[in-house]
């Protein structure tokens, strides 16, 4: 398995609009990384707010992290699509950040856990783990989309989520089944539209269904951005 690799997002905002074209989303900016040709190029300057951490798994939608969620995965891919600054996994301490947000895509049921092999009984990886405590015990904000959300279920025991509805509805809700999964694991599963973002106010966990959603894109990225938006409330910053 590829070694984990985590963007840090030291200035993490939410763009005030959403545009229709893939290639112009920008529901996170990216900015306050080190000046540099390259880090320009994501048209943002440094400014106020609070330090996140963005966890990725991998390339793409199906290998690793869903493009449009996160734009970034492991070392030498991230280095090449984010053009920005990027760590080892093993170097995150949630005592120099005060959010983690980890992006959806397969990646994160197969690098990050191996929950698309084993389901309920997955295990989660010892560094994806220990960042997830250590972040809730340090009382800051973890924000997860689409399919990330079982990682917390698994390693943040009694934890609310959500994953969208627990029906299939024609298709539109194509993995309903992951709610089950999320019970099993001893997770509450709240019940949310792809547009919405669900708080657990007790353990500062948002979650948003994202691409577990059958829908228009610029859906998703409305839930992407009401996560967002709720995890940097959540820091006070």
């Amino acid at each position: 398995m590829a070694a984990l690799r985590a963007l840090v997002a030291p200035r993490l905002g939410v763009a005030s609009a959403f545009a229709p074209f893939p290639e112009l989303l920008r529901p996170l900016s990216l900015c306050g990384l080190a000046p540099s040709p390259r880090a320009a190029l994501h048209g943002s300057a440094p400014r106020p707010g609070a330090r996140v951490a963005l966890v990725l798994s991998g390339c793409g939608v199906y290998d690793g992290s869903e493009i449009h969620e996160a734009s970034a995965n492991v070392l030498t891919e991230s280095a090449r699509i984010a053009r920005g600054k990027i760590s080892d996994l093993a170097q995150l301490s949630a005592a120099n950040h005060d959010a983690a947000i980890f992006p959806g895509g397969f990646g994160a049921a197969k690098n990050l856990s191996t929950f698309a092999v084993d389901g309920k009984d997955c295990r989660v990886n010892q560094d994806v783990e220990r960042v997830l405590k250590e972040f809730h015990g340090a009382g800051k904000p973890i924000g997860l989309c689409c399919i990330a959300p079982v990682l917390a279920a698994k390693v943040l025991r009694g934890v609310e989520v959500t994953v969208g509805h627990e029906q299939e509805e024609g298709g539109k809700w194509p993995y309903a089944g992951t709610a089950e999964a999320i019970k099993a694991l001893g997770a509450k599963h709240c019940v949310k539209g792809v547009t919405e973002a669900h708080v657990d106010q007790k353990n500062k966990v948002v979650t948003t269904p994202a691409f577990m959603c059958e829908t228009a894109l610029h859906h998703i990225h409305d839930g992407i951005g009401a996560m967002v938006k709720k995890v940097l409330e959540l820091t006070g910053k």
